[in-house]
């Protein structure tokens, strides 16, 4: 069952790589790049249902095959997506493209194994969502008030990564849905968080370096999820020598990864107005 559950991650990476292509090549056509605009583009649709279709397999494999095995597989998704987006921009990826994105997946996977699995069940009072909210959206204002006068390349990952950190926090509270004890008025709380890192992440593929974006999203979401599960929820980070060892590493390979794709060839021909 376990390697089942490989594949179905392994699949679900590659559904949720071609959405993400497909939406970032929609949004880079799209001046500006407004949800409004793009909900009316049917190939920005299908990256949606493409991004839905992924997130539901590797929803179905962590109930066949553990966290430690699934999760990994998540991370193919990044070397998924450029080729994918590449693709579709009728070009070949480039190898420094292709190996910077490796680089970071090995940092993810690192990163995500060092982190140990929590059995228990969350829980979330009023003033702790309250926490969280407040952390993600000052997190978020920050991220995108820095992105407006940096340049393409810093820009596109700022906005990955503000929409990242709203992620992060959506996933906390649905965790908290789904197996733990919560306020009736959670239900109401999550959708906004989400449609504005989704307003974020388009703005942030419409800049045109699709590497970066997506390579800041896979990182801000995880760890943003990571920290609030530590401080509200009472999730366990890792712990000894060797843990803190490895993920020191692993951050340090995430971060050379991504710095390598952000020197690499935009993946819109030309420049596009900053985000506002």
């Amino acid at each position: 069952m376990t390697v089942v559950a490989a594949g179905l991650a392994l699949l679900g990476s590659l559904f949720f790589a071609l959405g993400a292509a497909l939406q970032q090549f929609e949004a880079a056509g799209a001046v500006p790049a407004t949800l409004r605009r793009l909900i009316r583009r049917p190939r920005w649709l299908l990256g949606g249902l493409a991004i839905a279709a992924g997130t539901a397999l590797h929803v179905v494999a962590l109930k066949y095959g553990p966290l430690t095995v699934v999760q990994p597989m998540g991370v193919a998704s990044l070397l998924f997506a450029l080729p994918c987006a590449a693709a579709l921009r009728r070009r070949r990826p480039q190898p420094g493209e292709l190996a910077a994105a490796a680089v970071i997946a090995i940092g993810l996977i690192g990163l995500v194994l060092v982190v140990p699995e929590h059995t228990g069940e969350p829980r979330l009072g009023t003033g702790g969502a309250v926490a969280l909210l407040a952390g993600a959206a000052t997190a978020a204002l920050a991220l995108w008030a820095a992105a407006l006068q940096a340049p393409p390349a810093r820009r596109a990952g700022l906005l990955a990564m503000a929409a990242g950190v709203l992620y992060g926090a959506t996933a906390t509270l649905t965790r908290v849905l789904v197996d733990g004890e919560w306020e009736p008025w959670f239900l109401l709380a999550v959708p906004l968080p989400a449609l504005i890192a989704l307003a974020l992440l388009q703005r942030a593929y419409a800049v045109g370096h699709f590497g970066v974006a997506f390579a800041a999203l896979q990182v801000a979401d995880p760890l943003t999820a990571v920290a609030f599960g530590a401080l509200l929820l009472g999730e366990p980070l890792p712990t000894g020598a060797a843990s803190t060892l490895t993920a020191l590493a692993a951050g340090a390979l995430t971060a050379a990864g991504t710095v390598a794709l952000a020197r690499t060839t935009p993946m819109s021909p030309t420049p596009l107005p900053a985000a506002r």
